[in-house]
Formats: structure tokens, sequence, C-alpha cells
């Protein structure tokens, strides 16, 4: 009887709590799904994997930023921290950083993905929209609310405005002659390896003024998503993965977010090119080629699960976006939390494809694909298709390095983890030990499909494990007591 009653005094306080309680802690799936829908729009907009990098850095922050505002939370603004970012805008009293963060977020993803799918936006919209109804439906006041929400808006044009003094803008539509000389890099990608996964961003081009794209948007499945991408033909700030097309010949100029500069984390040069047998650069031929022409079928799975081609699996740098996604509910993070790791991750990561891209382009190192076929064997062929841009070092290797060792140091890397990241293309869940374990896979994946020397990945690791160094060095996230 005591319980029924204690029960029954407690629904009748709760009208009198729900006016004036402080409004329930933000739920950390608010930050997972700004994660999973970026990630899905790296899928339907067929970002290449430098760009899709550079949007979730500068998401990754506006969530951030939005979480730090909140009086209560003990994240520090990285307003003076990164590289001439200066300080953010105060909030102009009591403010919810949930709140904050979904319009901030709003604010900036609608601006990198302006030239998107009318589609894309249409969801920008609507889920900030519902976290910001999900944050008043806990108590925040209309108040507080709309403070938030202007708070909010104040931050994103801050971040863009930033954003757009890191050349990205500089280098759209500029002009690169290809390598020549024959121990140079080659681009080997063509059409017809890629149209079975996806279709190329300049032979499906579907315009604006499309009546079907903007009635189907919303309703369009993935699949149709892929093949009604209501992009217009020319340059444009999102542009499509196009095999025919070297990626991003000059990210490495791009302003680093934590780094000095895409030098600072520079990899150890490479043997000379060479084909005579017996010489370095020969030696490190036959060491990939006697490793790579049979492989198991083991190899051939890890070879395909780290594949992470545009659009089937959203790029490389999101696979790790993915795990962290994973991690905010196996590991119970907060919303905070979740906000931190994710900006963390992520400005590791986009500063390890700005130094990545600055060494590619500056060795334009020739592809295995390419020596093995000149001197070993002339009908060696890949498990995945060679991408088209410079071998070393190895992308997936230096980011899968600057991501784990944030991950490390602030998830620990002691516990087992089953990554379900590809289980919606087709791939099954791996398990691994620890981050580190998943990096190590990452590494040998891209000799096992056939696309790096053993240097390029050890390096690479190397290099991506500097760089994420460098970001927990200088980004600090927490409140000093």
């Amino acid at each position: 009887m005591k319980a029924i009653v204690r029960g029954a005094l407690a629904l009748l306080a709760l009208p009198l709590l729900s006016c004036g309680r402080a409004a329930a802690p933000a739920d950390p799936q608010l930050v997972a799904q700004w994660l999973r829908t970026t990630l899905s729009f790296a899928r339907s907009e067929r970002l290449g994997p430098p760009v899709a990098t550079r949007i979730s850095a500068y998401g990754s922050l506006a969530l951030y930023e939005g979480y730090a505002s909140d009086p209560a939370s003990t994240l520090r603004s990285l307003g003076g921290q990164l590289n001439r970012l200066d300080a953010l805008p105060k909030a102009d009293g009591a403010v919810d950083g949930a709140t904050v963060a979904a319009e901030a977020e709003r604010v900036v993803l609608d601006s990198l993905f302006r030239d998107g799918m009318a589609g894309t936006r249409q969801r920008i919209d609507s889920l900030a929209k519902a976290q910001v109804a999900a944050r008043s439906a806990a108590g925040v006041s209309d108040g507080v609310r709309d403070r938030s929400v202007a708070h909010g808006k104040a931050l994103g044009v801050a971040i863009l405005a930033w954003a757009a003094t890191d050349s990205f803008y500089a280098t759209r539509g500029r002009p690169w002659t290809a390598p020549t000389k024959h121990e140079q890099w080659v681009n080997t990608a063509t059409l017809d390896q890629y149209v079975p996964q996806a279709l190329s961003g300049e032979s499906d081009v579907v315009l604006k003024n499309n009546p079907n794209v903007a009635s189907d948007a919303e309703r369009a499945t993935e699949r149709g998503v892929f093949t009604n991408r209501p992009k217009e033909a020319g340059a444009t700030t999102l542009p499509s993965f196009n095999p025919t097309k070297p990626t991003e010949p000059y990210w490495g100029v791009l302003r680093t977010f934590a780094l000095k500069d895409g030098d600072e984390c520079a990899a150890k040069p490479l043997p000379e090119y060479s084909e005579k047998p017996g010489s370095p650069f020969w030696q490190m031929g036959k060491q990939f080629y006697d490793t790579a022409k049979a492989p198991t079928a083991e190899q051939r799975t890890i070879a395909l699960f780290w594949a992470d081609n545009p659009v089937a699996t959203g790029t490389p740098g999101f696979h790790w976006i993915s795990v962290v996604n994973l991690m905010i509910g196996r590991r119970a993070l907060s919303a905070d939390q979740a906000a931190e790791v994710y900006a963390l991750t992520s400005l590791a990561i986009a500063d390890a494809f700005i130094g990545c891209w600055k060494e590619k382009y500056r060795s334009l190192v020739v592809r295995p694909v390419t020596y093995t076929q000149r001197v070993f064997d002339k009908t060696y062929h890949t498990v995945i298709p060679t991408p088209p841009f410079p071998e070393y070092t190895s992308g997936h290797s230096v980011q899968s390095g600057a991501a784990v060792q944030v991950l490390a140091a602030v998830l620990g890397d002691t516990i087992p983890f089953i990554d379900s990241t590809q289980v919606d293309v087709g791939q099954p869940a791996r398990a691994f030990k620890n981050f580190s374990a998943a990096r190590d896979e990452v590494a040998m994946s891209r000799i096992y499909a056939g696309l790096h020397y053993f240097p390029a990945v050890f390096d690479g690791v190397t290099q991506g494990q500097c760089i994420g160094q460098r970001v927990l060095d200088r980004v600090k996230t927490r409140r000093t007591p």
C-alpha cells in the first residue's frame, strides 16, 4: 500500500516538476543521429575521401561547440586552439547545449551540402528541427530554446567563415597536369571498373530543374538516390568521386586543423624508382608481388571489408566515424563525451588526409599494379580497383593511424569490439581485440587488395600516429577547474 501511495504522489508531482525542473540531460543518440546522417550523405552524394573528411571535421566542430556552450558542460571551446580560428561567439545567457548543437550543425551542413541533392538539405533541416523539439519536450523552456537557436546560428556562421579560409574553394576547378615520366604514377582506374559499384559523377548528371527530383527526393530508396543525384555538370563545391580523374591533386595545400602544415608529420622518402633486379625499389615491388599475387580467401575478405570505396561505404574516413558511432552506445558515452570523441577523431582524420595527400602528389609514386605488370607479371590484377591518386603513403593507413591514436587515448585500447560498419553493404561484421588490431588489419588490407607496397602502409601508420598525437597534444577539450 505504501508503494502505491508513493507512486500516486510521484505521478501527481510530475506536472509541478515539469514546470520548474531543469531539462533532462541530452541523449547521446542526438550526436549519433548526426554521425549516421552525415555518413548517409557521404554515400548518396558520392563524395571522394578528402572532401568527406573536410565535411566531417567542420560538422563535428559545430556539434562539439554546441555542447561546449552549455553552462553545465565541462567541454572547452576549441576557439583559439585550431589554426587561425579565433575565439568563437559566446552565448548571451544560459543555453541548452544540445539545442545549440542542432542549430549549429544545421547551419554548417546546409552550407557544405549546398550543391547537393534537394533531399540532403531537407533531411538536415528536418533532423535539426526534430532535435530542437525533443529538447523542448525534455524540459528546455521557450526562452532558453530561442536563445540557444540564436547562439547555434551564430556559431555555425562563425565556423563557416573560418572554413572559407582553408583554400578549399581556391582549389575548385584549378587545372592540374598529370605526370608523364615513366617512373611516375599513372592513373589506372577506368570507368568500367567502378560502374558495377557506382555510377560516375560525369555520366550521371541529373539537373536541378528536373521535376522528378523535387517530388521524389525524400521517398527515394538508397539505390535510387545513388542514380538520381541532382547535381549540375561543371565545377561544384561538392564533387562526386570520379575514377577517371585524379582525386584532389591540391588537397595537400589546404590549411590544416591542428598540424602546422601538411609536412609536419611527413613520411620518409622511398627508394629511387628502378626496374633493375635487386635494386631497393625492385625489392619493394617483389615483396609486394610475393604477398599479393595469390591472396587467400581470408585476405580477400579483409581487403573487401576495408575497401571503403566511395558510395559503397562512405569512404575510409567515415568507416572510423562509424566506429565512433558504435562506441557511443557500447561504451555508454554521454552526449558531451560523444561530441568530444567525434570532434577529435574527425580533426585527426582531416589532418591525416591533408598530410597524406601532400606526400602523394609530391612523390607521385607509381602504383604496384603498374610496376608489377611491367616487371613481374603482365597478367596481374588487383582484388579491387586501384583508386585514382598516387601510391605513397597509404591514405587508409595514415587516417587509421591518426584515428586510433585518438580513440586509444580517449577511450582506451584494451576492450574488444565488433565492427559492423559494413553489414548494410553485404560485408559480415569483424571482431577485433582492440582499436590497434583493427588499424593494423586496415594497413595489411591495402596490400592484400593489391594497392600498396609495404612501406606505404607501415610508414603510413607511423605518419598517422604522429598526426593523431599532434591533435591530442594541441587540442584541449576539458575546462580547467
